[in-house]
């Protein structure tokens, strides 16, 4: 056995000689002792540890439960990579979103918590299709909750407008996978999936008076109904309530196997390509978004889905461009319009709106995700207060010192909608029109308070400020203020901005900053063809005079009014069809190449100027070198009078220093007499 020398410190000064012999048996004991060391429990989240924390009544139970609830809450939060995006090695999405599903059954701080790092990371998380288990577990953990416990409460709670925010992200993430055609495979939980989105149809009574919930419950089944019946069969059920018969349209047939031929409306399409001309500095963009507008009225309930989908995309677009950004405002100026006509409000009587109030939803979103996290200050400025000059806050009064001549909407931003519904809401007023108004004043409460400790964005925090302060001052109807408080109260708490103090911003987002860029990429590599020199927009047709076209390729051919993408077939390389560049792409090709070719010329200048500087340092250097020995040479023959070579031996004629030796050892020698020499004589 090795013998292993433990070093002893003396940090007392000087010690008793039985003290030392003592330090000593302690420390060869802790060396040779084998400590082994009992392997720490695991921190699984399991029903029973749910069930101890939220019945507990123990306090030091209750805080070793907490305690143990945390550390899950931090091993969450690094598998999500809340800090980087969902970037890294230690990322682990489908692990992390089972984990916070879960933590989000305790109750208080935790449920809180783990709803908004699970909201977060769908907002951010990249498409992949090994999320796809995991998302059917999310979509029916969270429909069974909203049923079961929390449409049940006799109050609105926080929990519940995250649980339909959370809702609305995976559904949507479903509905992309969906257009792919991934979902073969996934009918088992298809199935499953099925009578939770049948309860929510019975939810509708308990959220009606808050529209923003109500919009994303209407969406998740509304894509449900999609993903688990592709082919619009349903099965008829009796209510045993009426006794009478209820068509749930979500039931699927099961002899039908699962469709991978999906349809896209020409709204969605064109969104994707004025997103991947905004990302690929296209030049075509003015013209794409020419064809968006034409296609404006498939707004509607036919294409709900492909509109949702499409605003985000566009909405992503408009972040960084302003032509696009005054597109969505055209998209929107003519929806609101359309949808709070009298008309259409008389047709809506009998019919089914939630479509209207679902685009309409999510439109007052986006525009407020623009106005807080566009690229540059006028794009936020236009999005909140339009293209005119409007930097006073006169443009939105009091309704009460209003005149009666009609408000016209002029731009769909967000201050002249305010505006405008505002004008028009009363008792008597459309159902969209209210809706519209709470979802604006729902979000500038939650714009005002992203912008809380934000120094760079005063200008528009005090302006947000002030508009909210008058509509708390101004507004009588219940309804609308009724939306303060649930936006307040799903941050937690109100804060006064202009007023420091210990209360940090919110660290959940509070709007959807991310998903649309998410969309808009996994969509484009399904519906575009790879972005190369060829531009994405072909030649118009001569023939066609004032309506624009695009020539296609062939697997891109749109028919009637929906486009026919058959999936999982891929035509070779050699088969697709590359249009000839045009002529700004060939220009940028043939600048570049002359600026290689003239870098090439000065690279080629400038190693020729080198080796000439290099050719004149060397003979330079042998001058001085030359002019060094021969002062040397003087500097001697004044000293010792004589005119041989240093390097001549004693009794040797310098005829003979001339001639190589045949001796190793003599030239070893004389070397060594130069050396010294030329030592000395320096």
């Amino acid at each position: 056995m090795p013998f292993t020398r433990v070093p002893i410190i003396n940090r007392f000064g000087v010690i008793s000689t039985s003290y030392h012999e003592e330090l000593l048996k302690h420390s060869s004991k802790t060396v040779t002792e084998i400590n082994i060391e009992k392997p720490k429990k695991p921190l699984f989240i399991t029903k029973e540890f749910i069930r101890k924390f939220n019945d507990t009544e123990n306090p030091q139970d209750k805080k070793l439960l907490q305690d143990q609830a945390i550390k899950m809450l931090f091993r969450c939060k690094r598998r999500l990579g809340l800090s980087s995006l969902g970037m890294g090695s230690h990322v682990d999405l489908p692990a992390a979103w089972t984990e916070a599903i879960y933590l989000a059954q305790c109750k208080g701080e935790i449920q809180e918590e783990a709803l908004n790092m699970l909201c977060t990371s769908l907002d951010y998380a990249s498409f992949n299709c090994s999320h796809l288990t995991t998302l059917f577990f999310i979509a029916e953990s969270v429909s069974y909750r909203i049923f079961c416990d929390a449409s049940q409460k006799s109050y609105l709670y926080a929990s519940e407008i995250k649980l339909t925010k959370i809702g609305f992200l995976t559904f949507l993430r479903l509905f992309v996978y969906h257009l792919h055609g991934n979902l073969e495979g996934f009918e088992e939980q298809l199935k499953r999936l099925q009578p939770y989105l049948n309860a929510l149809c019975f939810c509708e009574g308990t959220y009606c008076k808050y529209p923003n919930i109500l919009s994303s419950m209407a969406f998740m089944q509304k894509t449900g109904t999609v993903i688990c019946n592709p082919e619009g069969f349903s099965e008829r059920h009796i209510d045993p309530n009426t006794k009478q018969d209820v068509d749930f349209p979500g039931m699927r047939d099961k002899s039908k196997p699962y469709s991978k031929r999906q349809e896209v409306s020409h709204l969605l399409w064109h969104c994707i390509v004025v997103w991947s001309c905004v990302q690929n500095h296209r030049s075509q963009l003015n013209e794409v978004l020419e064809h968006l507008l034409m296609h404006k009225e498939q707004l509607q309930k036919k294409f709900g889905l492909d509109s949702v989908l499409g605003l985000f995309i566009l909405g992503d677009a408009a972040k960084l461009n302003m032509s696009c950004l005054k597109a969505l405002m055209n998209l929107g100026k003519y929806f609101m319009s359309s949808c709070m006509s009298p008309q259409k409000q008389e047709e809506n009587k009998d019919n089914d709106s939630s479509w209207e109030c679902i685009i309409a939803y999510m439109y007052t979103t986006i525009l407020g995700d623009i106005c807080l996290h566009a690229t540059t200050s006028s794009l936020r400025k236009i999005a909140f207060m339009g293209f005119s000059d409007c930097e006073k806050l006169s443009e939105y009064e009091p309704r009460n010192t209003k005149s009666t001549e009609p408000v016209e909407l002029k731009e769909a931003n967000f201050l002249d909608l305010l505006k405008y519904c505002s004008s028009q809401i009363s008792d008597n007023c459309c159902q969209m029109t209210w809706i519209v108004y709470y979802d604006l004043v729902y979000n500038l409460v939650k714009m005002t308070r992203e912008l809380y400790g934000n120094e760079r964005q005063d200008g528009l925090r005090n302006l947000l400020w002030k508009t909210l302060q008058r509509v708390k001052d101004d507004e009588k109807d219940k309804r609308i203020l009724n939306a303060i408080d649930i936006a307040e109260a799903e941050l937690n708490d109100t804060i006064n901005p202009f007023i420091s103090s210990t209360i940090k911003a919110p660290r959940n987002r509070t709007f959807f900053q991310y998903v649309g860029c998410k969309l808009a990429h996994a969509l484009s590599k399904l519906f575009l063809p790879p972005v190369g020199p060829s531009s994405l927009l072909l030649k118009r047709h001569e023939k066609e005079g004032k309506q624009l076209k695009y020539q296609e390729p062939k697997q891109y051919q749109m028919e009637k009014k929906v486009i026919h993408i058959f999936f999982r077939e891929r035509y070779p390389e050699t088969e697709i069809s590359r249009p000839y560049p045009d002529i700004v792409t060939r220009a940028d090709m043939a600048l570049r190449t002359i600026v290689e070719k003239q870098w090439e010329k000065e690279q080629q200048i400038r190693l020729q100027e080198e080796e000439i500087i290099l050719a004149q340092e060397r003979k330079q250097k042998r001058k001085e070198e030359l002019e060094r020995y021969q002062a040397m040479m003087k500097r001697r023959e004044e000293k010792i009078h004589k005119t041989t070579k240093p390097y001549v031996l004693p009794g040797q004629t310098p005829s003979e220093a001339s001639e190589p030796s045949s001796s190793s050892s003599n030239d070893q020698r004389v070397e060594e007499i130069y050396s010294i020499g030329k030592l000395y004589y320096d």
